[in-house]
């Protein structure tokens, strides 16, 4: 992909009517400069030099009635985010201000950025490496502290750092097999047992590095837990009691919860939406019935299950219905209301449910906000059951990293059967080229076009 030599311009900052108290525009490109100093007023004798912030305001460059009173932000190449000359028009917040300056920008030279195409131009002038860029886009988009714990570990070169080492590993390993075969009878014979270990070693290393895929993606996309049970069993007081608000009406009437509820947590630094679902029945209630039918189906799309009883009326009938109808999913098994019933009618019930082979049971009171740690507690343990927590590293790799450190690994276990199987040298550069071309795309070093297009695409405009 070249490296555009235009002039771009979007809004950086989320602009909400009476929400917001600054709004920025940036600008990056050749007439970056150019462009401020058409349209931005900076009255005595302020410098115009880079890393200055210069008050006045903006004014129509040809009316010169003053569109806004802001500060101008001056970052000249090399120094700035894009490593072009960026000046960035902090405004007051709103919605006019900014968009009669982007507006302004635009009539003077400059283009609508696309999604992500200031990010891109950093990589383009190695500023960022793909990872880091990647990361940057995690960041913003973080929905817990250590999903953005993980993220500036990636703009910080955690990640990149052990790839391109992983990957100049292999380049020095192709380095001595293709010495070998360019001039056989003027070096000494290849290392085997050596070259045999430094592929384990660098085996080893993307394996633990691939490990934390599944991590990543949790901490990305958060986890998704429905609260089912038939109706009146508490799953409304057991959401407002976890959210700690009233997010659910809750009453003694069976079949208040007509739709299903939403609710955001964070547990375990693990971003989770909690739905709060129908009371699943059979009912004659239309509008109860598409509140039945929405909470089944939301229950067959949910990562975790909370099924909910009524420790008072103990497993139903009703129950075991809706329980063969999730058996399939990842389940707890919630007793509420446990505060009505002796403790030995509870721990009937856990021994009861080991014939129904959910693995997990937790006892709660949610009218009292009581057994929420414990259900957060089971909750990560079914997490970790999963083994999403495999690698205690500080970084987590995304989809795209996967996949390609994937067709690394592949690529290095290949080598290994080719060297087992004493298989010509040639043989043994096919796939180490072909690990060192997956380990690359990682960084951004063997990236396409496509595969850029896709990462910066999902950026917002602005940055």
């Amino acid at each position: 992909m070249t490296i555009s030599t235009d002039t771009i311009a979007a809004i950086a900052t989320a602009i909400v009517p009476e929400q917001g108290s600054v709004g920025i525009v940036r600008v990056s490109g050749p007439e970056a400069v150019a462009i401020a100093r058409q349209l931005f007023h900076a009255p005595g004798q302020q410098p115009w030099e880079s890393h200055r912030i210069l008050y006045g305001t903006v004014r129509h460059p040809e009316s010169r009635q003053v569109i806004d009173e802001a500060l101008l932000l001056l970052m000249l190449a090399p120094r700035s985010y894009t490593r072009e000359d960026v000046v960035e028009f902090h405004c007051h917040g709103g919605i006019m201000p900014v968009q009669q300056v982007l507006q302004l920008c635009i009539a003077a030279g400059a283009r609508l950025a696309q999604p992500g195409e200031f990010s891109l131009r950093a990589f383009l002038n190695g500023r960022l490496d793909l990872t880091q860029a990647e990361s940057i886009a995690d960041l913003v988009s973080a929905r817990s502290p250590q999903a953005a714990q993980f993220a500036l570990a990636g703009l910080q070169g955690k990640l990149a750092q052990p790839i391109r080492q992983l990957r100049s590993t292999c380049i020095d390993i192709l380095a001595e097999i293709e010495a070998r075969i360019d001039f056989e009878e003027d070096l000494p014979p290849l290392d085997e047992a050596d070259i045999t270990r430094q592929l384990q070693t660098v085996l080893e290393e993307v394996n633990q590095i691939l490990a934390t895929a599944d991590r990543g993606e949790l901490l990305r996309t958060g986890l998704k837990v429905a609260i089912v049970g038939r109706p009146n069993v508490g799953k409304s007081s057991l959401l407002n009691a976890w959210s700690r608000s009233d997010r659910a009406i809750v009453t003694d009437l069976p079949g208040t919860t007509r739709d299903v509820v939403e609710s955001h947590l964070v547990v375990g630094g693990i971003p989770i939406q909690v739905l709060d679902t129908a009371g699943i029945r059979e009912t004659a209630d239309q509008v109860e019935k598409i509140g039945v039918e929405r909470s089944r189906l939301a229950a067959q799309t949910a990562d975790l299950i909370l099924l909910t009883i009524d420790a008072q009326a103990g497993w139903t009938a009703a129950d075991q219905e809706i329980y063969d109808q999730v058996r399939d999913r990842p389940l707890i098994l919630v007793i509420n209301k446990i505060d009505l019933v002796e403790a030995k009618t509870a721990e009937q019930f856990k021994i009861q449910n080991l014939k129904f082979k959910i693995p997990l049971t937790v006892s709660t009171a949610a009218a009292l906000n009581q057994g929420i740690d414990a259900l957060e507690a089971a909750i990560l343990n079914t997490v970790q059951a999963g083994k999403l927590q495999a690698a205690n590293l500080d970084l987590a790799i995304n989809q795209r990293q996967a996949a390609a450190l994937t067709q690394a690994q592949q690529s290095l276990q290949q080598v290994q059967v080719t060297i087992a199987n004493q298989l010509p040298l040639d043989f043994w550069t096919i796939d180490l080229r072909s690990a060192i071309q997956s380990l690359g795309q990682i960084l951004g070093e063997e990236a396409t076009e496509s595969v850029l297009d896709q990462v910066f695409s999902r950026f917002c405009i602005g940055k």
